[in-house]
C-alpha cells in the first residue's frame, strides 16, 4: 500500500514508493499537501482563464514528436480540454478513461475534439495513450512539456514536493473554437469530481 507523502501537521516529507518500469503508480495523495503552497503561487501572476475569454494561440505544446513544437489548434466547433497533473498518476488514470469510453456520448452532445494536456515530455504521453487505449481513441494527448500552455491559462499549481515541477492543475474547459464557455477546475488536485467524464457530461 502506498502511503501519503505528507501527514497532517509533518514538516518533512515522508518516503514514498513507486514501482519500477513505464507505468508508475504514483502516489498523487501528496498533492493535498501541495494544494495550499500552490494558492499562494503566481507563477507569472497570469489571471485564471474564465467563461468568454479566448484561448492563448501563441504557447507552443506538442503532440507526435518531441522536436516540433506548434500553437494548439482547435476546431472552429465545441470541444474539451482536460488537464491533468501527470501521465500515469492515480487519479489522472481513473480520470481518462471515463472521457475515452464516453467519447461517442460527447459526440452525440456536439463535442468535436478531446484533448489531454499534462506537463509531461511526449514520449510519456503517448506510452500513457498505449496504456489507456491499446486499440486506439480519437482522443488527442497534448504534451505542454514546458508548461507553456498551464501557465499562459492560470492553472498551473507548484507540485514540486511529488511530481518535482510546476504542473497543470486538474481541470476541464468546454469551448467553441477559441472562446471558452465553461471551466472547472478541482480544489484540490488529487480528487475528481467536477472535471469527471460523467459531470462534464450532465453540463452538455
Amino acid at each position: 500500500m502506498l502511503r501519503p507523502l505528507f501527514t497532517i501537521g509533518s514538516r518533512t516529507p515522508r518516503a514514498f514508493t513507486v514501482s519500477t518500469g513505464l507505468r508508475l503508480p504514483v502516489n498523487v495523495y501528496g498533492l493535498r499537501a501541495v494544494t495550499s503552497v500552490a494558492s499562494s503561487i503566481g507563477h507569472g501572476d497570469t489571471a485564471t482563464i474564465v467563461a468568454g475569454a479566448k484561448l492563448p494561440t501563441t504557447a507552443t505544446v506538442k503532440e507526435n514528436k518531441a522536436n516540433s513544437p506548434a500553437p494548439f489548434d482547435f476546431p472552429a466547433g465545441r470541444h474539451l480540454i482536460v488537464g491533468v497533473p501527470g501521465a500515469f498518476t492515480g487519479t489522472c488514470s481513473a480520470q481518462i478513461p471515463g472521457y475515452i469510453s464516453q467519447y461517442e456520448a460527447f459526440k452525440e452532445r456536439g463535442i468535436e475534439q478531446i484533448a489531454v494536456v499534462a506537463v509531461n515530455d511526449v514520449f510519456v504521453l503517448q506510452a500513457w495513450k498505449e496504456s489507456l487505449a491499446p486499440e486506439g481513441t480519437p482522443i488527442r494527448f497534448i504534451s505542454d512539456d514546458a508548461g507553456a500552455f498551464s501557465k499562459s491559462l492560470g492553472l498551473q499549481f507548484d507540485a514540486t514536493p511529488l511530481l518535482g515541477s510546476v504542473r497543470s492543475k486538474r481541470f476541464v474547459i468546454i469551448a467553441k473554437g477559441d472562446e471558452v464557455e465553461k471551466v472547472e477546475v478541482e480544489n484540490v488536485p488529487s480528487e475528481l469530481t467536477v472535471t469527471s467524464a460523467k459531470s462534464i457530461l450532465e453540463q452538455l
